[in-house]
């Protein structure tokens, strides 16, 4: 393990000397503040940083949306074939939002 850290700082070193930290966007800022990353595993939380810095939105969110959005369009709706062509719409996105709440809670207990 030691050689592990003298070989990183090595490396940190030979970057600095070389220029290779400068510049690099937040430089000079202090780290961010996340509390919620201390709760779950670091390969975990570089993956969703990554995944939200780049716009990727799980699939639970993108659901939430479009039920949002299918329950706005059923409360606008007139007639009754209307009302009920959206309400087939809001149980179908119903079920596959609550099977990707599920699937995330569980994955997340892990």
């Amino acid at each position: 393990m030691r050689n592990w850290h003298r070989l990183t700082e090595q490396q940190i070193k030979k970057a600095e000397a070389e220029g290779k930290l400068c510049g690099l966007a937040g430089e000079g800022k202090p780290l961010p503040d996340r509390p919620g990353d201390a709760f779950i595993d670091p390969g975990d939380a570089v993956g969703h940083r990554i995944m939200a810095e780049a716009g990727a939105l799980p699939q639970e969110i993108t659901l939430k949306r479009a039920l949002d959005a299918a329950r706005a369009a059923w409360a606008a709706a007139e007639g009754a074939a209307e009302k009920k062509a959206r309400m087939a719409e809001i149980a179908d996105l119903e079920l596959k939002y609550q099977i990707a709440r599920e699937a995330r809670i569980r994955f997340l207990s892990r």
